[in-house]
């Protein structure tokens, strides 16, 4: 892209980017009596619709001016900053995604971009006060009423709604005074400001460890841009350490961009902001209410926004001022976008930071591979912090060797851990079970003839929901009751549910133990953030005696009296072929060991496996992160995998099978022939079938040097696809389903 963009009388046409799945800008005529520049909002006309897109650069085309439509109008608003049109560019190349799906991205609220709304809005009239000496004798002034004169004496007009809110009356009461005189009606331009938050309010005070790292930070804020990881035990304060360094920054003026893997999970952490800030943060995640989608994404261009908070999408807003990036857990697996643009949120942040020149801070107890990598070749800078906070200590963590357990049937706690938990209950402590499988249980199956229920329209099994009686995909969300006969055999009554889910779980917990106060927390039942807020509240105020769950419970939370976690299935995550297998289940199991004994009653976890000798497990039984990431590197180092090789999958899907294995194997034989770039496959997706498209992948593997999009671009998009067929191209995959 230019540096800039100069348009004069002599050169009237500029390309115009807009926000659909565009591979290039198209080219249209400015009139003479409008200025644009790069960045700028316009409406153009495009078939015999308009659509608002933004100026890109000059003209890429070579069709003459005289033959171009003209742009209609110029949209009033802020350009879209320089350093976000380039980050688009940027994204787009390096993900082979079209250029005009990243701007949608970037573009998110259409709304937006409409000229404000016209609102009608109340003040005092002329000559009017709390004694309202002007009012007709016959006017009697109640208690609601002077209420709401009191809150106008200050001379801001507001609306109706807003102002029955504050003075606790209805909607009649405001219209009545503005019926009497006493209010006078106006009409305002509706534009709601966000709060700001103040760098200045007392914080928690830092222990040393904390106040090396944040000092660390603060001193390069305005140096340009750096990297730096937060490496800390579970419960070390690593939040605390980075909100310092949100403060720094916003002392000097810029935006600060807050990336949490979990957004519905967040009502803790935006307690803490507020309590430390003294004003609630600009949250964006695709739940807001569009009004709030609208006026947060205006305040993000505008720089009026000086603080967001969101999930990955966040990244993408178009910031006016953006001076640090923070991402936190930084190695979720929920920063990857698997769908429509495939990208991940930590890559693409750092690369955001690069273009923007300012640094970027990473925060995890267990961080990934790939950031260790650049830590150890000193790429990034690593802040540790190797103690929890207050003097905690961290839990003891034991293993159960199931081979040696005796289960009973139907049964899937072991004598040792129900003995534990039987022994906590007593003391009224807490009990965290986990167990990463929703639902009750993951298959069903007929006794009589085997037959499995399956979803129609995805190679995957059923999984029962009893809470909410229903058989659901987990893949695509359709969902059915289960029915008496079984469609195989027709033989009624003989469904058996095979292996458990956590309210499997949860039955056998409250009939072992009846007085025992149980609790599920799984997606399925926290849903949206007052949801979390509410069942962390009962947890924190002791109502809850057993909490049961799936991986969202291992996201930061803090439970003073929770000493004993129970792992029900350690080597759940151990197999699939992924590279990344062990990594991932030492992030989560550790992540969840994390939640026991954070504050001064020392914690217990206990490990229920079949595969003790495993390096995962002696490395959590070890407390050795660093000598297993060590095992990890050399491994993958040696396979020439990921970080030390590339990845990239190929992914074609389409209604009709024949079609798209026609389209895959003609891949595989065009397949270039370049020195360092191996491609494996096509092979049938492990789930073949989502939504009743059929799927086949190949695997590109290179060396770590080989510009790999470049020869993608010319294999994959060379000829034309397939009827009926799609392609999408992952780099960097972190799933292979």
């Amino acid at each position: 892209m230019e540096p800039s963009l100069s348009i004069s009388s002599r050169n009237r046409v500029v390309s115009v980017l807009l926000p659909l799945p565009l591979s290039s800008p198209y080219d249209y005529l400015v009139p003479r009596e409008v200025y644009v520049q790069r960045g700028s909002f316009v409406r153009v006309p495009l078939g015999r619709r308009n659509v608002t897109g933004v100026v890109w650069g000059l003209p890429k085309g070579t069709v003459g001016p005289e033959r171009l439509r003209e742009i209609g109008k110029l949209v009033d608003l802020p350009p879209m900053p320089v350093d976000t049109l380039e980050f688009i560019d940027w994204v787009s190349k390096y993900t082979l995604s079209k250029l005009g799906s990243l701007l949608r991205m970037a573009m998110s609220v259409p709304s937006a971009l409409d000229p404000p709304k016209a609102v009608t809005a109340y003040k005092l009239a002329p000559g009017m006060n709390e004694k309202c000496e002007s009012v007709h004798l016959h006017f009697r002034l109640t208690s609601e009423r002077k209420r709401i004169i009191q809150i106008l004496e200050d001379g801001r007009p507001r609306r109706a709604s807003d102002i029955a809110t504050a003075a606790g009356t209805s909607l009649s009461v405001v219209r009545g005074l503005a019926k009497a005189k006493i209010l006078e009606t106006i009409t305002l331009t509706e534009k709601r400001m966000v709060e700001n938050p103040d760098p200045d309010l007392a914080r928690a005070i830092l222990n040393e460890p904390q106040a090396i790292a944040s000092q660390s930070i603060v001193n390069i804020l305005d140096q340009g841009y750096s990297v730096s990881l937060i490496d800390g035990v579970t419960g070390s304060g690593k939040t605390e350490v980075y909100f310092e360094a949100i403060a720094a920054a916003l002392r000097l003026g810029r935006q600060v961009a807050v990336l949490l893997p979990e957004i519905a999970l967040t009502a803790n952490w935006l307690d803490r902001f507020e309590a430390s800030f003294g004003a609630p943060p600009v949250i964006w995640h695709s739940n807001l209410p569009l009004s709030e989608r609208r006026r947060n994404w205006l305040s993000a261009l505008e720089g009026t926004a000086k603080l967001v908070v969101g999930a990955r999408s966040a990244l993408m807003l178009p910031y006016k001022d953006l001076g640090l990036i923070v991402i936190d857990e930084e190695h979720d697996l929920s920063f990857k976008q698997e769908e429509s643009v495939i990208y991940n949120a930590r890559d693409m942040a750092i690369v955001r930071a690069r273009i923007g020149d300012f640094p970027i801070v990473l925060s995890s107890a267990t961080p990934s591979l790939e950031t260790m990598d650049n830590v150890w070749r000193n790429r990034y800078r690593h802040l540790s912090l190797p103690t929890r906070f207050s003097g905690a200590k961290l839990p003891d963590i034991s293993v159960i060797d199931m081979r040696d357990e005796k289960l009973a049937r139907q049964s899937w706690l072991s004598t040792s851990l129900a003995n534990l938990v039987n022994e906590t209950l007593k003391t009224g402590e807490q009990i965290m079970l986990f167990l990463n499988r929703r639902g009750f249980a993951p298959l069903t199956l007929c006794r009589a003839c085997g037959h499995r229920l399956e979803c129609p329209q995805c190679t995957a099994w059923l999984v029962e929901h009893r809470l909410h009686d229903r058989l659901q995909c987990h893949h695509c969300g359709y969902a059915t009751r289960l029915a008496k006969n079984c469609p195989a055999c027709q033989v009624e009554d003989q469904f058996a549910a095979c292996g458990p889910g956590v309210e499997r779980l949860a039955e056998e917990v409250s009939k072992r133990f009846p007085d025992a106060r149980v609790e599920i927390m799984s997606s399925d039942s926290v849903r949206k953030p007052i949801d979390a807020q509410l069942l962390v509240g009962r947890m924190e105020s002791g109502e809850i005696d057993v909490l049961i769950g799936t991986q969202i419970m291992a996201k930061g939370f803090h439970f003073p009296m929770l000493t004993l976690v129970g792992v029900i299935d350690a080597d759940l995550g151990l197999t699939g072929g992924d590279l990344r297998a062990a990594e991932r289940t030492y992030q989560l199991l550790h992540q969840v060991a994390g939640r026991a004994g954070r504050a001064t009653r020392p914690g217990r976890v206990l490990l229920q496996t079949y595969h003790p000798e495993h390096p995962v497990m002696a490395a959590l039984l070890g407390g050795d992160r660093d000598h297993f990431m060590r095992m990890e590197a050399e491994a993958r180092r040696e396979n020439n995998m990921p970080p030390y090789g590339r990845l990239a999958a190929i992914i074609v899907s389409g209604a009709s099978l024949d079609a798209v294995e026609k389209a895959s194997n003609f891949l595989a034989q065009t397949a270039p022939q370049t020195e360092g770039f191996y491609v494996l496959g096509p092979a049938p997706a492990p789930i073949a079938v989502i939504r009743g498209r059929h799927r086949r992948r190949l695997l590109v593997r290179a060396r770590k040097g080989l510009n790999i999009q470049d020869i993608l671009r010319c294999w994959v998009f060379a000829g034309k696809a397939e009827k009926g067929t799609r392609i999408s191209i992952d780099i960097d995959p972190y799933t292979f389903m």
